[in-house]
């Protein structure tokens, strides 16, 4: 007998099922355990991507203390308007939502996108949640966050809504720092600083219908396969009698939501001509709000909303001081 024939199977089981994401907006379904009191995150809008010249400071790098050339992502975050502050108390099913305090002046552009209480008692809503959290019935504690796509170049005007986890030693700490910040505007720069490390959550560039050739990576027939040649070679063994779930098959390409780890931030600004390539970033334009530049590429495509989180998975080894950047490359569009 020869022997027998051994590869690998044709593409990841990792990510299944392969489905569309149910809305173009990242669900985060972790936070990170921190004592630093704040918020875990913002959300920003990808602008495109540029080339720029950094001193290698990652120790044991065969480049390190040279000039080197990193791609990076640019991401306009204008600021996030704090709409409502949510508590959550612990049942045996997790985390369920026992009170909400909303701000007094929510924009009007809100209204487009969820439908807002017309009688409402903020007093006595406030004071029904200080007793909650006095009373120690509280677990955790999250902002409900908007963004302000018309301070952007983007032809949208709806805003998108963010639940962003806030951190701390204690409830009533947190609880007093969502007070503070209901109805005000938080920049990334009070949340990140340069050198950091981010999650990046976002919902990856939709492919559509394709078929297992392009879906899965399988190998094109010979031509003279009978019933077609970009299709798998056979569909199973006769027993059990049925397609398995591990078969590559047509389907959804595409628009699945996807988490990368670990991405540095380079650069954090206000002024977005110091990062706009000649010509403006291909199908976004200039970049007119804050910004943050990050190392390498992050999903999705051009305009699409891209959440940041501080990190579940933490590299110590990492080095977290700000980078030294010596040059910017916007002589021209670099890639989107």
């Amino acid at each position: 007998m020869g022997r027998r024939k051994h590869r690998p199977r044709r593409g990841s089981l990792a990510y299944m099922p392969r489905v569309r994401a149910p809305r173009p907006v990242a669900q985060v379904r972790a936070w990170p355990a921190e004592a630093r009191l704040g918020l875990q995150g913002v959300a920003g809008y990808k602008a495109g991507m540029i080339q720029l010249f950094m001193i290698d400071d990652h120790k044991g790098s065969m480049t390190a203390g040279q000039e080197i050339c990193v791609p990076a992502t640019v991401i306009e975050t204008p600021p996030l308007l704090v709409c409502a502050v949510r508590l959550y108390v612990s049942t045996s099913r997790g985390l369920n939502t026992v009170s909400e305090v909303w701000a007094s002046d929510v924009p009007r552009e809100l209204s487009r996108v969820i439908k807002l209480p017309k009688k409402y008692d903020a007093q006595k809503t406030l004071e029904r949640a200080e007793e909650l959290v006095k009373g120690g019935k509280v677990a955790d504690i999250r902002v409900i966050a908007c963004t302000q796509p018309k301070m952007t170049n983007l032809p949208k005007k709806k805003p998108d809504i963010i639940e962003i986890r806030v951190s701390g030693n204690s409830v009533e700490e947190r609880w007093n720092y969502s007070k503070e910040i209901l109805g005000k505007q938080v920049r990334i720069s009070d949340v990140f600083k340069e050198g950091e490390y981010v999650d990046v959550l976002a919902i990856t560039k939709g492919k559509g219908f394709q078929g297992p050739v392009k879906r899965w990576g399988i190998k094109i027939l010979p031509r003279k396969t009978e019933g077609g040649r970009r299709q798998v070679g056979t569909l199973g063994p006769w027993s059990p009698a049925r397609v398995m779930w591990t078969v590559p098959a047509a389907g959804q390409m595409g628009y699945h939501q996807r988490t990368e780890f670990n991405k540095r931030i380079l650069k954090i600004g206000s002024d977005g001509k110091e990062i706009t390539p000649k010509g403006d970033f291909l199908r976004y334009g200039p970049v007119r709000s804050e910004f943050v530049v990050l190392s390498g590429s992050v999903p999705g495509p051009t305009k699409r909303l891209i959440q940041l989180r501080r990190p579940v998975r933490p590299r110590p080894t990492l080095p977290t001081s700000p980078p030294s950047i010596t040059h910017v490359a916007l002589s021209s569009h670099q890639g989107a």
